[in-house]
C-alpha cells in the first residue's frame, strides 16, 4: 500500500510544473494543452470561421438598409414608422422559425446554415424587385424572408458556447469575436447602404431594377450565394444527436470529482477545473482519471437554484435592453436627422454618421477579445451598461435644451458625413454603440457559465438569449422609427429607464454573477 501511494504521487511532479507554467502564461498556451484541458478546447478552425462570417454577414444584411429604408418606404407610399417596422420585422420571424428549426436540427448547425443562406438570398431578391413592382409590402415580405435566415444568430451563439466543442474558458473569447462581427455589421452595413444610395443613385445607368434603393440587396444576394458555396465546401458539422445524450452530459460534468474546494458564491466552479486541480491525481491511479465514468452520487444538480434563476432574468434583461437601445438608435438617427432642420441628414449622411460611430468602436472590440481572458464578465456587463446609460443621460440633456447640433458646421463636407454637423450628438451615439455592444458581448457566455454544462442547457440558454435579443431588436426598431412622433424626450427617457432597471437587477444579484474568465 505504501509503495503504491508513493508511486501514485511521483508522476505529477513534472506535470504540475508544466501546468503551473501554462497557468502563469495563459496567453501562450500550447495547442497540446488546449487539447488536453477541456476548459480550453476550441472547434475546428474552418468551421469556426464559417460561423463568425455568418454572424458578420447577418449583421451587414440587417443594417445595410437602415440608411435608406426610410426614403425607400416613403417612395413606395409608406411612413417613417413603417420603415421602422421594415427594419425590425425580421427578428419576429426569426423567433417563429427557431422552434421548428430546433426540432429538426439534431443538435447540429448545417441545416440552419443552409436555410440561412437560402432565405437570405431570397429575401434580398424580394427587397430588390419591390421598386420595379412599386409595391410597398414587397419590401416587408423581403425582410420577413430574410428574417427566417436571421434565425442563424442563435446558432452562432450556441456554437460559441457548445460544451461539446468549446471549453468554459474560451466562451467569452469567442463571444467577443461575435461582437467584432456585430461591429463590422453595424459599421459596414449603414456605410455601404449610404454609399450605394449616393453613388449608384438614380441617374444614368440605373433603372427600376438597379438603383440606390435596390443595389445593396442585389450585391448582398451575390455575396450570400458565394458564402453558401464556402459553407458546402469547408463547414464540418458536429455529430448529430439522435436522442438527448447522457454520455455527453456526463463527460461535461465529470471534472467536478477533481475539484478540491468550491465556493457557494461561485456557481461556475462546478462547471470545470483549472490547471491547479489537474496536478492532484486520484490516489487509485498514477494518471488523471477518465472523465467518462464519474460516480452518479457526485454529479451536480441539473436544476437551477433561486439565485441562478435571478441571474438568468438579469442577463436576459440586459440581452433585451442592449439590442432595444441599439436598434432604436439605428432606426431613429436617419429619421430624426432628416426632420431636424439643424441636422438635415440625407440617407448618405445618416449612413456615414451611423457607420463612423460603429467603426470607431472597432478597436475597442478587438481589445475586448484579449481582455476577456482577464476581466470577469460581470464587470464588463456593468461597464458597458454604465457607459451607455451616461451617454443616454447626456443626449437627453441635449434634446431637452435643443442642442443636438451644437458645435457643428454647415459646410459641404460636414453635411456629407453627418459627424461634423452634430459632434455632440455623434459622441453620444459612439458611447451608446460602444457601451451596449460591450454589454451584449458577455450575455451568452455569462449565462452559459451560470448553467450546468450540458448540451440541453446550452440549447436552452441560447434560446433565452436569442429571444431576448429578438424582442429588443424588433421593439427597438419600431420605437426608434416612432421616436420623432412620440417626442424625443420620451424616446430617450424610456431607454434610460430600461438601462436603470438592468443596473438595479445586476446590483441585486452581483454575487451570483461571478464566473470564470475567458
Amino acid at each position: 500500500m505504501t509503495s503504491a501511494a508513493v508511486q501514485s504521487k511521483s508522476p505529477p511532479s513534472i506535470n504540475a510544473v508544466d501546468e503551473d507554467n501554462l497557468s502563469a502564461n495563459d496567453t501562450q498556451i500550447l495547442t497540446s494543452a488546449e487539447e488536453a484541458d477541456p476548459e480550453l478546447k476550441l472547434p475546428k478552425r474552418s468551421s469556426l470561421v464559417i460561423i463568425l462570417l455568418a454572424n458578420a454577414l447577418l449583421q451587414i444584411s440587417f443594417f445595410i438598409i437602415v440608411s435608406s429604408s426610410n426614403e425607400y418606404a416613403l417612395h413606395l407610399g409608406g411612413t417613417s414608422t413603417f420603415s421602422g417596422v421594415v427594419i425590425g420585422i425580421p427578428t419576429v420571424f426569426s423567433g417563429l422559425t427557431l422552434i421548428p428549426l430546433m426540432k429538426y436540427d439534431r443538435g447540429g448547425y448545417g441545416l440552419a446554415l443552409n436555410i440561412c443562406c437560402a432565405a437570405s438570398i431570397s429575401g434580398m431578391v424580394l427587397y430588390g424587385i419591390a421598386y420595379k413592382a412599386n409595391w410597398l409590402y414587397l419590401i416587408l415580405l423581403g425582410r420577413i424572408t430574410s428574417g427566417i435566415g436571421f434565425a442563424m444568430w442563435m446558432y452562432c451563439k450556441r456554437f460559441c458556447s457548445d460544451p461539446r466543442i468549446v471549453g468554459i474558458r474560451r466562451r467569452t473569447t469567442l463571444a467577443s469575436w461575435l461582437m467584432v462581427g456585430n461591429g463590422v455589421g453595424m459599421g459596414l452595413g449603414p456605410l455601404l447602404g449610404g454609399i450605394f444610395y449616393r453613388y449608384v443613385g438614380f441617374g444614368k445607368g440605373t433603372g427600376d431594377v438597379w438603383n440606390g434603393f435596390t443595389s445593396p440587396a442585389w450585391v448582398l444576394a451575390a455575396v450570400w450565394a458565394a458564402y453558401w458555396v464556402a459553407v458546402r465546401m469547408w463547414f464540418e458539422d458536429v455529430p448529430p444527436i439522435e436522442k438527448p445524450s447522457e454520455n455527453i452530459e456526463l463527460r461535461e460534468k465529470a471534472p467536478v470529482q477533481l475539484m478540491e474546494d468550491t465556493f457557494n458564491d461561485d456557481p461556475v466552479n462546478a462547471s470545470g477545473t483549472s490547471y491547479r486541480h489537474h496536478a492532484h491525481p486520484s490516489p487509485s491511479s498514477s494518471t488523471m482519471p477518465s472523465p467518462r465514468s464519474p460516480s452518479p452520487s457526485i454529479m451536480p444538480n441539473d436544476k437551477l437554484e433561486l439565485g441562478q434563476w435571478a441571474s438568468v432574468i438579469c442577463i436576459c434583461w440586459f440581452a433585451m435592453a442592449s439590442f432595444f437601445i441599439l436598434g432604436a438608435w439605428e432606426a431613429n438617427i436617419p429619421v430624426y436627422g432628416s426632420v431636424n432642420p439643424r441636422l438635415n441628414f440625407t440617407p448618405f449622411a445618416a449612413g456615414n454618421f451611423l457607420a463612423i460611430g460603429a467603426l470607431g468602436c472597432f478597436p475597442f472590440f478587438i481589445l475586448n477579445v484579449f481582455l476577456a481572458r482577464r476581466v470577469q464578465d460581470r464587470y464588463t456587463l456593468m461597464f458597458g451598461a454604465g457607459l451607455g446609460g451616461i451617454a443616454l443621460i447626456i443626449f437627453l440633456t441635449l434634446v431637452s435644451l435643443d442642442k443636438t447640433a451644437s458645435g457643428g458646421s454647415n459646410n459641404w463636407v460636414s453635411s456629407q458625413i453627418g459627424v461634423g454637423t452634430a459632434p455632440a450628438f455623434f459622441i453620444c451615439w459612439f458611447a451608446v454603440a460602444l457601451g451596449f455592444n460591450v454589454a451584449s458581448t458577455v450575455t451568452m457566455s455569462l449565462l452559459s457559465k451560470q448553467l450546468p454544462a450540458t448540451v440541453r442547457w446550452n440549447g436552452m440558454s441560447s434560446v433565452m438569449i436569442q429571444y431576448s435579443n429578438y424582442l429588443g431588436r424588433v421593439t427597438g426598431a419600431v420605437w426608434g422609427g416612432a421616436g420623432v412622433s412620440v417626442g424625443m424626450t420620451r424616446y430617450v427617457g424610456l431607454e434610460i429607464a430600461i438601462t436603470g432597471i438592468g443596473l438595479a437587477l445586476a446590483s441585486s444579484v452581483w454575487k451570483h454573477l461571478k464566473a470564470k474568465t475567458g
